[in-house]
């Protein structure tokens, strides 16, 4: 049996005796099963190709063993046709506010809204949560939350491989990652981040950045930069931004569609910095029909991107529909 098969049963059969457990306990473990679906059409208005794909299938598994100790994982069953395994860790709350996670997670780097399927904008992520790193690594990760007058804060610092995911390493010296909160989902929140990445001896990248955003009942707002350093070769650089938007217009619940979400982003990435103008810019809108009341959340979406290209770039070069303008129809499922 293949160990993609062996996991899934493993997995479903976790599932089922959490779910057993829970009628002989009302507390603990708890356990609450989440998922995603990203199924996609694509077009390339200028090589005139087409494809379908399905682009995500995630699902996850969630709930507390005690009261202080926690535990996530979550499967990847297609990313673009690749079984993947994706969080696996547990967690420990020694005081309130403070939790400590061990084994493979998100790096204090990237936000939901630039990586996580569910809840991205747009059919496609921003530069920012494509070409720059990988988004999870297995490591230890701290995270405190506290309140500072009336501005919530929120501090983490993690260790980690410095690798790919599903691959645990040995190495020299450990990648290190730092990032503040302030403020929180809903509302005004900022974050600044710094990540120190140590693969190799020629591939020694430093990340920083920032970000700023604000979302209200129905609308919100969010830019971000980041610039990527390589300590080994001076000319290896990159950097990126992005600003976008959307507003929610409600529909009454007897229609099929529940709300109407116009959107529209703005992003660039440049790697030659010494050049004027960013090497590539794109202008992405989109019209979405929610599925539920829940605002972002499932929903069929209708976007276009229009690419300019000032220098090519390799990691948008490995087949011609990268970087051509394209029409996307996306049905996004969450759960």
């Amino acid at each position: 049996m293949s160990l993609k098969n062996q996991l899934i049963i493993i997995f479903m059969m976790f599932s089922l005796l959490v779910s057993a457990q829970q009628t002989d306990s009302v507390r603990y473990p708890t356990f609450k099963v989440d998922g995603v679906m990203k199924n996609k059409f694509e077009y390339a208005s200028e090589t005139g190709k087409s494809r379908f794909s399905v682009r995500n299938s995630r699902v996850g598994i969630r709930g507390h063993l005690t009261s202080t100790f926690t535990y996530r994982g979550q499967l990847e069953l297609s990313d673009n046709g690749s079984f993947k395994v994706l969080d696996l860790f547990g967690s420990f709350e020694p005081i309130n506010g403070l939790t400590l996670s061990l084994g493979q997670a998100g790096i204090p780097l990237f936000n939901p809204y630039t990586v996580s399927p569910g809840n991205l904008m747009f059919a496609n992520r921003p530069f920012i949560g494509k070409y720059f790193l990988s988004t999870r690594d297995i490591g230890l990760l701290a995270n405190y939350n506290f309140q500072a007058g009336i501005v919530p804060i929120s501090i983490e610092f993690g260790a980690f491989n410095g690798n790919t995911i599903n691959d645990p390493v040995w190495r020299d010296k450990l990648s290190y990652g730092f990032r503040l909160g302030l403020g929180k989902m809903k509302g005004l929140r900022s974050t600044f981040k710094l990540y120190d990445y140590l693969n190799t001896p020629k591939v020694h990248y430093l990340f920083y950045g920032a970000d700023l955003r604000y979302e209200a009942e129905n609308w919100k707002i969010e830019t971000e930069f980041m610039k990527r350093d390589n300590k080994e070769v001076a000319e290896d650089q990159m950097l990126s931004y992005y600003v976008q938007g959307a507003y929610v217009f409600p529909l009454k619940e007897t229609f099929y569609f529940k709300n109407i979400v116009p959107a529209i982003r703005w992003d660039a990435i440049d790697k030659h910095l010494k050049k004027s103008g960013f090497d590539v810019n794109r202008l992405t809108v989109g019209l979405g029909l929610g599925l539920t009341k829940k605002y972002f959340s499932s929903i069929l979406r209708f976007d276009y991107e229009w690419y300019f290209v000032n220098k090519k770039l390799d990691i948008l070069s490995l087949y011609e529909e990268m970087d051509s303008d394209k029409f996307t129809v996306e049905l996004l499922l969450t759960f």
